[in-house]
Parts: C-alpha cells; structure tokens; sequence
C-alpha cells in the first residue's frame, strides 16, 4: 500500500495545486477560527493518555503541533497529509517550534504504516476526501494498537452549515460554471450522513463507534472575512484565475452576502459537525 506506481487522485491534483497553496497562506487564520474544534480533539488525546498519534489529513499541521504540545517530548505525534506545501509549511513550523513531530507527505487511505504503531487516531475535518471511506478507514485500522482510539470531526449537512455554502450561493449568478457539490464524493460533506459514517466504520473494523451532533460558534476578525473568502473553497479557486474586474464584482457580491454573519470587528458562525469516535477492538488481525 502506497502510492507508487498510482495516478494521482483527484483530491492529490486539488491539494498539490491552488487549494493548498492557499490554505498554507490562511493556516493562521483557519487555525484561530477553527481552534474550539481543534481543543476537542486535543482534548481527547489527553483524556486517553495517548503516546502515540496519528492526525489524519493534517493539512499545515495545527492539530498535529496542538496535540505535541500537550502531550510533551515523551509523546510521538505524526501528521499525514497528501498535499506537498501543506506538510512542507507543517515541517517549517515544527522545526522553529523544535516540536516532537513528524510529517508525512503521503495518502492515509493508502499508506503503509507500521501495523499496530498509534495508540490514538485523530482528525479535524480531514477524512472527508477518500476515494475508498471502507479501504481509508480499514488501513487506519491496520494502522492502530488493539484498544487504540479514533476521535475525528467532520462536517454535518451544507443546510446546516450556511456559513461554508454562501460564498457559491452568492457567486453562482455571476460564475455558472462554478461546480456543484455532488453529495456523497469526496469533499467538504462526504460524511454528512451519520449512518454512512457508522456503516463505514463498522465495516472497515472499528467497533464502539459513537456519533454525537456538535454545533460550536466559531470566529475570525472581520477584516480578515475578504481574505478567507478570495482564499479559500471553490470561490475562492475560481477567483484564482479571473481577470481583476471580474475578479474585484465577484469578491464584493460574496463579501455583501456575509453580513449577516458580522458582529461588529468579529466574524461568528456555528459549525455544524459530528464529533465521531470508536475504538480498535482487541483481537483484530494487522494484516
């Protein structure tokens, strides 16, 4: 299992390109706005004394970096991710940090990990973008010790989570070219469905498994709204490779479309998740 010899998915060509060239630019921004979900998760490696992590589509590393801090130098912490800049930007800042991480530059559903090598297997909203959920999810398992814990976020549906829906809402007149979402590939809502992500667990190992509803208020600076909204989603891709007028009509229409959600100097919005956890059952074959 690796990726050799592979075409590259059509996930690795999104993150290899633009989108995480943008993402590494906004990793503070996204860091701060996201960190309630990210203590979560940090939360609950504590809880389980974890020693051993694996962070799943760590992107720059935030998650990865907020978990090696708690847990100290005699924890190993490792962030995989397929994007190139992204784990490039997580090794940077791990480096200045001297933190005891390390960063893989590689594709978790296909990986060849170390069997039974993690004692606790963590995500914030990276396991959304698997080609194959049951084959990710059984490598991961492969991946963990008997009785090791998976705890990841994942985003509810577009409904109820109009804050990460408005800018195509708004855009779309303007760009009709603009893709749409396709419900149940990989992406943003792949795991809207709580019943898919419980069958998709139970069928690739993983028992315990415990799905609850969070809703928890996140916040960003309001001048940093335009930013994230040319930066960031399928909006902000495609503004990428717009002329500067069309460009500029675009960003305004999208930025006017937000002020609902700005509170004076703050942004806020509620994230609509699931926060998923289960564990690897004992006497499970590594093969």
């Amino acid at each position: 299992m690796d990726n050799a010899g592979r075409e590259p998915s059509e996930q690795a060509v999104l993150w290899n390109g633009i989108a995480g060239h943008n993402w590494v630019e906004a990793r503070m921004l996204l860091d701060r706005m996201l960190k309630p979900l990210e203590d979560l998760l940090v939360n609950a490696a504590m809880a389980g004394s974890a020693s051993r992590v694996l962070d799943v589509g760590c992107g720059a590393g935030g998650t990865t970096l907020a978990v090696a801090r708690r847990l100290g130098a005699q924890a190993r912490c490792t962030g995989i991710d397929i994007s190139d800049p992204m784990i490039a930007a997580a090794r940077a800042d791990a480096e200045r940090e001297d933190a005891s991480t390390s960063f893989l530059c590689a594709d978790a559903e296909i990986h060849a990990f170390e069997p039974a090598s993690f004692d606790c297997i963590l995500s914030r909203f990276g396991v959304m973008f698997f080609d194959d959920f049951v084959g990710a999810f059984a490598n991961l398992r492969r991946a963990a010790l008997d009785g090791a814990s998976l705890r990841f976020i994942t985003w509810r549906s577009p409904e109820e989570n109009p804050f990460m829906t408005t800018a195509e809402r708004a855009a779309a007149p303007l760009l009709p070219d603009l893709p749409a979402r396709r419900p149940d590939a990989p992406g943003q809502f792949a795991l809207a469905d709580a019943e898919r992500v419980h069958r998709i667990l139970d069928e690739s190992g993983w028992a315990d498994i415990d799905i609850r509803p969070i809703d928890v208020v996140c916040t960003l600076p309001e001048p940093d709204l335009f930013r994230y909204l040319t930066r960031l989603g399928p909006v902000g891709r495609a503004l990428h490779d717009m002329d500067p007028q069309t460009r500029a009509r675009v960003a305004e229409v999208v930025r006017a479309a937000f002020d609902p959600f700005v509170h004076g100097t703050e942004v806020r919005f509620t994230a609509a998740c699931w926060i998923v956890g289960a564990r690897a059952p004992s006497g499970a074959a590594h093969a």
